[in-house]
């Protein structure tokens, strides 16, 4: 049976390595032997002198970073995006500037709540992280395979994601933590169904959108705003697996999706993806009959038509998954000129939680990782030393102003932000219960066939039959506001699953 590439990657390593190195030190020094560690006599004790057992040893005990707290698993390749359409009548963003313009990028595709060894094909939303390489500097722009998120205000970010983790005494997955947060916070229930219905499991990386989610704001050159959301069509198609094959090769392959994607870009199926976005005036955005910057909702497509931009190609595997997946980060707070944020109250939440996270997980200097560094465009600030500096900036001074050729601000507009009035009552508005079921209802009666209806259901019930009687009474509840029809066929599942008396309860 001929083996895949991820199969063969060490005799590849053999073929491209006609004669092995000198084996050597972190320092460079040559080592002589490296089959026994230093010791007095055949039977002796060892000796602290041993520096090439302590060289090895002490950097063995820390070549563990950090777990991320969530999107722990995951994989990554490098690519370009192409413009094939002229946007730049939206915004002057360099990446943006002509058609036939090539950028670099790395994506790393993930999963959310589980631990780095966790399975590919576990029901969880996916990742999809992007860093674009332009030449004014890195924008990241951080979204996952569906196009809204659990939650609108990011206060309860930490809340959410504990329920997707762990019990703190069992250590044990726990759905009575999930279903009672979603039946708590109606807003959640467009997601979930999302992550129940058949695109809770893609058949792999390569066949599902990317959305950046949030909305962010456009500048053009004239200094015109418009807001905006971005599209990542998958132009291998759609591909899904059933509930069934997702736990069977939970397994059988746990690496399943890390493993596709591998394979598929080492024999040249470069996967690709067509961007798009929609637009919407700031005047529409005053006037919009739902809050637009509500991450827990889609703009409709009907009035907001999506507008093609370019293609986003994968074509370059890591060559070292550490170095380049593990220590990549991303981070909303990452754009250029003429990409801008919103008033989208997530988004404001992780400008500040994504960065703060990277300098816990990978020290202060990260952005100096050859990952993470913008190599199209050169640092220069007034941020020194810390942990792992490599790039000191020489002899330049380190404090602004100064009278000593010291990098200065760039004048002329092109990086001023877009300025803009805001007004209203400084206080916590909690909107939890704010138009949380049409859309929903629109994805039960609208996008989803019977058939998928049915499997939802289905997948529903086998997780939530097992929570207790009024866990299952509240988010029935809720099931029930979406549809009539949704919450009945539920309720059936969750009694033939044997939930029966908790469902009884319901007041449906």
């Amino acid at each position: 049976m001929p083996k895949e590439a991820s199969d063969k990657q060490l005799e590849t390593c053999k073929a491209n390595t006609p004669k092995p190195h000198t084996l050597t030190t972190s320092t460079g020094a040559p080592i002589d032997e490296k089959k026994a560690v230093l010791t007095v006599g055949p039977r002796g004790p060892m000796l602290m002198q041993d520096v090439v057992y302590m060289n090895e040893m002490q950097h063995f005990d820390r070549e563990r970073i950090p777990e991320r707290v969530v999107h722990a698993k995951g994989a990554g390749a490098h690519g370009y995006l192409e413009i094939t359409h002229d946007i730049s009548k939206y915004t002057r963003a360099e990446i943006f500037s002509k058609v036939g313009k090539q950028t670099p990028c790395f994506l790393r595709f993930s999963t959310v709540g589980g631990e780095s060894g966790s399975a590919d094909t576990a029901r969880d939303p996916r990742g999809f992280a992007l860093k674009f390489y332009t030449q004014e500097g890195n924008w990241d722009l951080v979204g996952n395979n569906t196009p809204i998120f659990f939650i609108r205000d990011p206060i309860f970010f930490p809340s959410f994601i504990h329920t997707q983790k762990r019990n703190p005494q069992t250590h044990l997955k726990d759905p009575n933590a999930m279903f009672d947060f979603w039946g708590h916070r109606a807003e959640a229930i467009h997601q979930v169904m999302f992550l129940f219905s058949d695109r809770g499991t893609p058949d792999g990386y390569r066949f599902m959108n990317g959305y950046g989610s949030h909305t962010f704001k456009l500048v053009n050159k004239e200094n015109e705003a418009v807001y905006c959301k971005f599209h990542f069509k998958t132009a291998q198609g759609i591909k899904n697996l059933t509930s069934e094959k997702a736990g069977r090769l939970s397994a059988e392959d746990p690496d399943y999706s890390i493993r596709d994607l591998f394979n598929a870009i080492e024999k040249g199926d470069f996967p690709q993806w067509n961007l798009f976005i929609q637009v919407m005036t700031l005047q529409q955005a005053e006037q919009h009959e739902f809050n637009p910057f509500d991450v827990t909702k889609v703009w409709p497509h009907k009035q907001f038509p999506l507008i093609p931009v370019g293609k986003l190609v994968l074509n370059r595997n890591p060559k070292n998954y550490f170095a380049e997946v593990e220590q990549s980060a991303f981070c909303p707070a990452h754009v250029v000129p003429g990409i801008e944020f919103s008033p989208d109250r997530m988004l404001q939440g992780r400008i500040f939680s994504y960065t703060d996270t990277h300098f816990h997980r990978l020290g202060a200097n990260y952005q100096q990782l050859p990952i993470n560094c913008p190599f199209r465009a050169r640092a220069h600030n007034y941020q020194r030393d810390g942990a792992a500096t490599y790039d000191s900036q020489a002899e330049a001074p380190n404090y602004h102003p100064n009278s000593f050729n010291g990098p200065t601000e760039l004048v002329g507009g092109h990086a001023k932000e877009h300025v803009h009035k805001l007004t209203g009552d400084v206080t916590r508005y909690d909107d939890g219960n704010a138009n949380n079921f049409e859309q929903p209802r629109e994805f039960w009666t609208k996008v989803l066939d019977e058939g998928a209806r049915e499997r939802m259901v289905e997948n529903f019930a086998g997780a939530l039959s097992g929570c207790h009687s009024y866990i299952i009474d509240r988010f029935l509840n809720v099931c029930q506001q979406v549809h009539p029809d949704f919450g009945q066929k539920l309720r059936k599942a969750v009694i033939a699953h044997g939930g029966a008396a908790a469902a009884e309860k319901a007041h449906i």
